[in-house]
């Protein structure tokens, strides 16, 4: 009786331990693939991931970073040929893919819909906003349900703001009654405005958000407040692989505005 009591302990510890092993595993995994996307290096990334898929199948925190690598990876990949448009349509599709994944595994995480939502974002950018209004409303939809979840951080939070005021903004372009007939007509960038600035406020560390926002208030013809917004700017880190080019953004619209 005792010999099989101890059995069973040995038994229960190790599974324990285990359990334990695979746990600081998967961490590392994370932590390793998460260095190389700080880093931009998103092929590297997305092995890592992989490798976690591999080993941690169906695992939320795997999934959503898979989505995102693709998204880092389709970003940077060359469209000038109607060859390569394709090949970087069907990362981001991938994208999409893992996205929609992440929110059947994690339908209470608001970083769920916030990878969907930034997926079809980068696609209905791809294929034009007024050719897939069916996307756009997903993708504000989802903005709006990670905004309401309220979780996952500032960082996510302020992501989910920033992508609403985007939409907004982008769709809001065209002229409301002829966007209306598709389905758009709540677009606006007045919104849009209200959006970037609690992004801001959330995470101000973002060059895009102070950029974006800019360009919005250029819209208004609020140029010394766009003009504030770009200068701040130029004073932020490097944190988001886009940021070199909305530097130059920047520059170029203080240069435009300067007499405004």
């Amino acid at each position: 009786m005792k010999t099989k009591l101890f059995l069973l302990q040995l038994i229960i510890s190790s599974l324990v331990i285990a359990s334990i092993i695979c746990a600081q595993s998967l961490d590392e995994l994370l932590s390793e693939g998460d260095q190389f996307a700080d880093k931009f290096e998103n092929e590297k990334a997305l092995a890592v991931f992989q490798k976690a898929e591999k080993l941690y199948p169906d695992n939320w925190e795997v999934t959503w970073r898979i989505s995102k690598a693709y998204v880092d990876i389709a970003e940077k990949m060359p469209n000038k040929t109607s060859e390569e448009e394709n090949a970087q349509l069907a990362v981001y599709q991938k994208a999409l893919d893992y996205a929609e994944k992440a929110v059947k595994l994690g339908p209470d995480k608001a970083n769920s819909y916030v990878r969907r939502a930034i997926a079809n974002g980068r696609i209905a950018l791809f294929k034009g906003v007024f050719s897939v209004a069916g996307v756009v409303n997903s993708v504000r939809d989802d903005c709006l349900k990670a905004i309401q979840l309220g979780n996952g951080g500032n960082f996510v939070q302020a992501i989910a703001h920033y992508v609403l005021a985007r939409t907004h903004a982008k769709a809001s372009e065209k002229w409301k009654p002829a966007r209306s007939i598709i389905g758009l007509g709540w677009a606006d960038n007045e919104v849009a405005l209200k959006e970037y600035k609690k992004a801001i406020e959330l995470y101000p560390e973002y060059i895009m958000f102070y950029v974006d926002y800019a360009v919005s208030l250029g819209r208004e013809d609020k140029y010394k407040e766009a003009k504030a917004m770009l200068n701040k700017a130029l004073t932020l880190p490097i944190k988001n692989q886009e940021d070199p080019k909305k530097l130059e953004e920047a520059k170029s619209l203080l240069n435009k505005w300067k007499n405004e």
